[in-house]
């Protein structure tokens, strides 16, 4: 079978999110280099894998894939025999994974990227950073997160007591948080959302990404 193909960037949230989910899987790859700093992604070759022009998609044989957490889902569900069980054991635990995928990129995602963007990449992009923008989703941000302490109180991971594709969406913004932007606080102040995210952060997996 021939490897996946990952076109994507090594600085991208959203490919690295992707290339932990591999190496959790233990499915060989190939990433393709789609150079961001220099226009790749808007250019005619890519556009015609991904009209969006944004990173990452994967070719696995007939099948190209966009958007980092569909990919992952397909992953999750092509090889779920193999490598780390993202989904759990039941249809209960399965439909608990796929809520808090959602709690993550309709809750915690919108101001927790709101931050990110606003401290890394407007300064990036020659801009300033709106402080106000930051303070309003540092506010959301901790209603959402004190929802996280309460259940992490309970479970070692969102979805149960497993690492799953829930806790996995976290990882790349969550790392920009915590070593980019000085929010680091956000995290450290709650025992339980600090345990969790010193359990998944210190995953071979994810740690590759960053040596």
């Amino acid at each position: 079978m021939a490897a996946i193909k990952v076109h994507g960037y090594h600085a991208s949230m959203a490919t690295v999110m992707v290339l932990c989910c591999l190496n959790e899987k233990e499915v060989e790859y190939e990433l393709v280099l789609v150079d961001l700093p220099t226009g790749a992604h808007k250019k005619p070759e890519y556009l015609a894998l991904n009209p969006f022009g944004v990173v990452p998609t994967i070719q696995d044989g007939d099948l190209t894939l966009y958007e980092s957490r569909a990919i992952i889902r397909y992953l999750a569900k092509k090889f779920q025999g193999q490598g780390t069980n993202f989904l759990g054991s039941t249809l209960s635990e399965e439909a608990l994974v796929y809520q808090w995928c959602e709690v993550e990129g309709q809750s915690f995602n919108p101001p927790a990227f709101s931050i990110v963007s606003q401290i890394v990449f407007v300064p990036m992009r020659g801009g300033s950073t709106d402080e106000a923008a930051v303070e309003m989703n540092v506010e959301k941000l901790e209603k959402v997160l004190d929802i996280y302490e309460e259940r992490l109180s309970k479970s070692k991971y969102l979805a149960g007591d497993f690492f799953s594709l829930a806790d996995l969406q976290h990882l790349p913004c969550t790392h920009y948080l915590v070593n980019a932007c000085g929010k680091g606080d956000l995290i450290s102040s709650r025992k339980h959302v600090n345990a969790w995210w010193e359990d998944i952060s210190s995953r071979p997996t994810w740690k590759i990404n960053f040596t």
